[in-house]
């Protein structure tokens, strides 16, 4: 990193010539939030090049950020975990993502919308308590999505993670849920709600009627969701 050096001894410049090129902050984010297989980080940052991820990686690995060693239970793949230095990131991060939801204009940053970044979102911050002690499965369609990118499934086993597939993964489905990327990925940033969705027609939902009544319990939100939108209101 040294050709992106700042030449001062100012501490804010010193992290910017860590944290500031480009892909970083977004690859600490899902550091931060526990991906830690190369797969993992891939699925987090989907438009990233598997070079310019290992490039980053190793960056990090250099400033002490990141430690790589064997992913124990996996042999010949690596797991990258986060430092104490690394650690010590997270309210950073969570400050990025606060600002951007308070101060960024809503309405751009959901023309930046990915099936995959939102599934894999969606599938870390579910929370299963409302959900039966089950096998339970959510189908997703989203309407205005080409083939391939349109239907998602996400698989909750009580006790287990949660997985995402995006080929049928041929178990009985409890809940389809019907709507287009623009609209799940506002619900999900706390800008609008499951209720409002359906009563606007925008969203439908068929199967397990219970499931469908707690699905903005069980679905949750992104975690800056919380944070009211300031941006456009002055």
């Amino acid at each position: 990193m040294a050709d992106q050096s700042y030449r001062q001894f100012c501490p804010v410049a010193m992290a910017a010539e860590v944290l500031c090129p480009r892909w970083t902050m977004v690859l600490l984010r899902e550091l931060v939030a526990g991906s830690a297989r190369f797969n993992e980080l891939r699925r987090g940052v989907p438009r990233m090049s598997p070079t310019l991820l290992s490039k980053r990686l190793r960056e990090l690995e250099r400033a002490g950020i990141v430690t790589r060693s064997p992913a124990p239970e996996d042999s010949g793949h690596m797991a990258y975990e986060l430092t104490e230095a690394g650690r010590d990131l997270a309210p950073v991060i969570e400050a990025f993502g606060t600002w951007g939801q308070k101060w960024i204009e809503a309405e751009p940053s959901l023309k930046n919308v990915d099936p995959g970044l939102l599934m894999w979102d969606m599938r870390r911050n579910l929370d299963p308590t409302p959900l039966p002690l089950r096998k339970t499965v959510f189908a997703f369609l989203y309407s205005d999505q080409p083939e391939g990118r349109r239907d998602w499934w996400l698989i909750v086993e009580p006790g287990k993670s949660v997985d995402l597939c995006s080929i049928d993964p041929g178990f009985d489905v409890d809940l389809f849920v019907e709507t287009d990327l623009k609209c799940m990925t506002a619900i999900w940033m706390g800008l609008t709600t499951v209720r409002q969705a359906l009563d606007q027609g925008k969203m439908s939902l068929e199967g397990d009627r219970g499931l469908a009544d707690r699905m903005q319990v069980w679905l949750g939100r992104s975690p800056f969701a919380r944070q009211k939108k300031l941006a456009g209101t002055g």
